[in-house]
């Protein structure tokens, strides 16, 4: 009797060590992989490595790519005379999403390294002045489409981190970006009736991912028009998807999945139970507990469009992670989440600038999101 509850007990013991671990999310034809199930922490060391990264290119002018459309001469100026605030990291969102990085990053982390020079550097780069340059910039002829709707989400999701922000600074902040922010809200608010069709693409033009963040913005500040809008077109564009084609991501490119993101704005829309039998409906594969992801493949970092894959990575654990929320027949789903943003955190920080100068943010915020 004693031996056969030892065994027993041994069992039960095996049983538990390996529920801490998991197996390495690859296609059937791979072998076998166990590794350790190691939960990701956004702590003040990790929190001092990421806040680095925007830091060093929120104030680099060079090198930029404007997106700029030219009426004239008079146009063609400086970065940072036509972006007074946000000129840095490459291009216009990046810096957008620099800016959240170190709001979001000094709202969680108050011990933040050099915390102080952070906020000055917060408040010279977003002062009153330096945000009516950009307001104004959006006035130009051929300007009114200019950054929609990937900056445009990014920019309320910037509002959205000042308005929640329990801090002086950030009331400042938010009171100088506001006319900004007014004008993206009548800005998306008038496109989205004209939109007939949802883009569903892997990249900035994602409908799906720029109404997420909108609508997290509307529901932050209580501005219901805003809300309802969203909601209504959303509902238009998606409440009948059904069978998303998960087999035909990534593309090479990708640095958002145009399944997951739908799937994770429909979460935030629906009540909980039709959101499960649309979820079933839209991607019934998900429910599998043998459901397995693939991480996408970086084969040159030092490449911008091949590095976009990292960042697929950490949006793909951000979605996941929205999906499985409050649902425990999905909480398979998590464990795929952290191996993705486990299989590019290590990568983002040394990294050439073509990822250096972006990657931070969608690393923050997957982080944000467990």
């Amino acid at each position: 009797m004693m031996q056969r509850f030892i065994l027993v007990f041994i069992i039960l013991l095996i049983g538990c060590k390996q529920s801490d671990k998991k197996q390495d999310f690859k296609s059937i034809d791979d072998p076998v992989e166990v590794t350790v199930l190691k939960i990701p922490k956004l702590d003040l060391e990790q929190a001092n490595k990421l806040a680095a990264l925007p830091l060093h290119c929120i104030n680099s002018e060079y090198p930029n790519k404007l997106s700029q459309t030219l009426g004239g001469d008079e146009d063609l100026k400086k970065p940072a005379i036509l972006h007074p605030a946000f000129y840095g990291c490459f291009d216009w969102h990046s810096a957008v999403h620099g800016h959240w990085s170190l709001v979001s990053l000094l709202k969680s982390n108050p011990d933040l390294k050099n915390s102080k020079n952070l906020k000055m550097r917060l408040l010279r780069n977003l002062s009153k002045v330096n945000i009516e340059g950009e307001v104004a910039y959006f006035s130009g002829k051929y300007n009114k489409s200019f950054e929609r709707t990937y900056g445009w989400a990014w920019l309320l999701k910037l509002a959205e981190e000042l308005h929640t922000w329990d801090d002086e600074t950030a009331r400042v902040l938010e009171e100088n970006l506001q006319p900004l922010t007014d004008l993206i809200i009548e800005k998306y608010t008038a496109y989205l009736p004209k939109l007939n069709y949802p883009t569903r693409v892997g990249t900035h033009g994602n409908t799906a991912f720029g109404l997420s963040f909108a609508y997290d913005y509307a529901v932050a500040v209580n501005n219901e028009v805003f809300k309802l809008a969203i909601e209504t077109r959303a509902k238009h564009f998606f409440l009948q998807d059904e069978n998303c084609p998960m087999s035909w991501e990534p593309g090479g490119s990708d640095f958002l999945s145009p399944c997951l993101e739908e799937a994770a704005l429909m979460k935030r829309l629906l009540p909980i139970e039709d959101y499960k039998s649309w979820l079933e409906a839209f991607l019934p594969e998900l429910k599998n507990k043998n459901f397995t992801l693939e991480t996408g493949k970086v084969s040159d970092r030092t490449d911008g469009h091949l590095v976009h894959l990292d960042g697929l990575n950490f949006s793909r654990a951000w979605s996941l992670n929205k999906i499985a929320e409050d649902l425990p027949e999905y909480a398979h789903l998590k464990p795929i989440a952290i191996q993705h943003l486990n299989h590019s955190l290590p990568s983002i920080f040394g990294d050439s600038y073509e990822g250096g100068h972006w990657l931070g943010s969608f690393a923050i915020y997957a982080l944000n999101s467990f």
